[in-house]
C-alpha cells in the first residue's frame, strides 16, 4: 500500500479558506481550489484531518486524473490506475458517485459503470482471477467517486463515509437547522474567541453553541463517530487510537466558557440541551426560552452569531420583516458586541436599520445566502 497521498478536503463554496487555515494549523500545505483544498499526507493524515476538520465535508484519497473524450478513453484510463495499492482482494468497490460537467461523457449512471468494469479488470488481473468470474467483494468498503469536468476524469475514494458534518451529537433538529461544519465554519468567520461571550438569539437545536463549545474547549469535531477508513485493512488501528488518544489528551474540559442560546420556541431548546448532552456538554453552554428582543446584557466585547428564520425557510416575509426590525433594535444599544447574521434577504440591511461592515457570500445547502458582519467598538477588557 501507499506510504504517501494526493489528498483534497471537499466543502462548500466560499469556505475554502477556512478549511485551507485549517489544514495548515495541522501541518499540512495546501492549495485551494473552488470547493475543495489539495493536501498530501500519509495514512496519519486521513486520519487527523478526518478528526480534526470542522469546516470540511469529507476527505478523499486523489487515486489519478486523465484525460477522457471517450469511454474507451475513460476504461483505459481508469484500467491504468494503481488500484492495488489502495483495494486489497475481497473489497468492496462500489462506484457511489459520477459527476459530468462540460464534458463530451454526460451519462453518468453508464460512466459509473464503466468505470466499475475498468476497476474490476484490473484487479483480476492484478489477484490472477479469471475475467468471467465476479470478484468477492465481501471485504471494507471503498467507495469509488468519478468526476469528469471539461473532459478530465479525477477518481477519488472517500475515506470518510458520512459527511464530516455529521458529529454524531444531533439527536433531534428543528424545521431548517444549519449543517455543523458551517456553523463551525462560520464562527471562524466571527471575531469570537473563547475568552469572549457568545450568544445565539435564535438558536435552534443549539449548533453554533455547541460547535463554539467544541472550538473553546479545542474538542476535535469528529471524535464521537467513525469514518470509512477505520475498516480498511492498511489503517493501522493502533496508530487510530493514538491519534484519538492524543485528541483527548489537547481537549481542555476545565476551560470557563460563557455560551448562551435563546429560542422563543420552549420545544427547540429541549432539543438543544438533548443534543448538547450528546456532545458531552451537560451545563457548559446556558440555553433558555426568550423572545429575541427581551435579550438583555450589560457584558462588554461579545460576539452575537445568528441564523434566524428566513422567507425561504420558515418564516413569511412580513414576519421576516419584523423579526429583523426587531433584531436592529435590541442589538443596537449593545455598542461594544459584533453581531454576525446569516441570511438570504437582500433587504435584511434595511429592515435590521444598519449597513454592514462586511458581507460574505455563502451557500447553506443549495440556497445563497450572506453573512453579514458588524463590528462592535473596541474597548479594553479590565485584566
Amino acid at each position: 500500500m501507499k506510504e504517501t497521498f494526493k489528498l483534497v478536503a471537499t466543502v462548500a463554496a466560499g469556505l475554502e479558506s477556512v478549511v485551507a487555515k485549517e489544514v495548515r494549523a495541522l501541518g499540512y500545505d495546501c492549495q485551494v481550489d473552488n470547493g475543495k483544498v489539495y493536501f498530501t499526507g500519509d495514512v496519519r493524515a486521513i486520519i487527523t484531518t478526518n478528526l480534526w476538520l470542522r469546516a470540511a465535508d469529507r476527505i478523499k484519497i486523489i487515486v489519478g486524473t486523465f484525460p477522457a473524450k471517450t469511454f474507451e478513453d475513460l476504461f483505459q484510463g481508469v484500467f491504468k490506475l494503481d488500484w492495488e495499492a489502495y483495494l486489497p482482494l475481497g473489497a468492496a468497490f462500489p462506484i457511489t458517485k459520477a459527476k459530468c460537467v462540460k464534458s463530451r461523457l454526460h451519462n453518468e449512471p453508464s460512466v459509473q459503470a464503466i468505470t466499475k468494469k475498468a476497476v474490476a479488470r484490473k484487479l483480476q488481473q492484478v489477484y490472477h482471477r479469471p475475467e468471467g468470474v465476479p470478484l468477492q467483494e465481501s471485504g471494507a468498503a471503498f467507495n469509488i467517486e468519478v468526476s469528469l469536468v471539461k473532459d478530465k476524469a479525477t477518481l477519488m475514494i472517500d475515506t470518510s463515509g458520512s459527511s464530516l458534518f455529521k458529529r454524531g451529537y444531533r439527536v433531534a433538529k428543528g424545521g431548517a437547522p444549519i449543517k455543523e461544519n458551517m456553523a463551525a465554519a462560520i464562527l471562524a468567520l466571527t471575531n469570537w474567541f473563547p475568552d469572549k461571550p457568545l450568544v445565539d438569539p435564535t438558536c435552534g437545536s443549539g449548533t453554533f453553541c455547541i460547535e463554539a463549545a467544541l472550538i473553546g474547549m479545542n474538542i476535535a469535531p469528529g471524535f464521537n463517530r467513525s469514518f470509512a477508513f477505520e475498516a480498511w485493512p492498511w489503517v493501522d488501528q493502533s496508530l487510530i487510537q493514538a491519534v484519538r488518544d492524543a485528541a483527548e489528551m489537547e481537549a481542555n474540559y476545565d476551560i470557563e466558557l460563557d455560551i448562551s442560546g435563546f429560542d422563543i420556541d420552549g420545544r427547540m431548546i429541549a432539543i438543544a440541551e438533548q443534543n448538547a448532552a450528546e456532545a458531552d456538554l451537560t451545563g457548559v453552554i446556558t440555553f433558555k426560552q426568550m423572545r429575541l428582543q427581551d435579550f438583555r446584557t450589560t457584558k462588554q466585547n461579545g460576539v452575537i452569531v445568528a441564523n434566524p428564520p428566513y422567507g425561504e425557510r420558515l418564516l413569511d416575509d412580513k414576519a421576516v420583516d419584523i423579526l429583523y426590525n426587531e433584531m436592529g433594535a435590541t442589538f443596537a444599544p449593545l455598542k461594544t458586541w459584533s453581531q454576525f447574521i446569516l441570511t438570504s434577504d437582500e433587504q435584511f440591511e434595511r429592515h435590521f436599520g444598519r449597513v454592514a461592515d462586511k458581507k460574505r457570500k455563502l451557500y447553506n445547502g443549495t440556497l445563497k445566502v450572506d453573512l453579514y458582519h458588524f463590528y462592535g467598538q473596541r474597548i479594553k477588557r479590565q485584566q
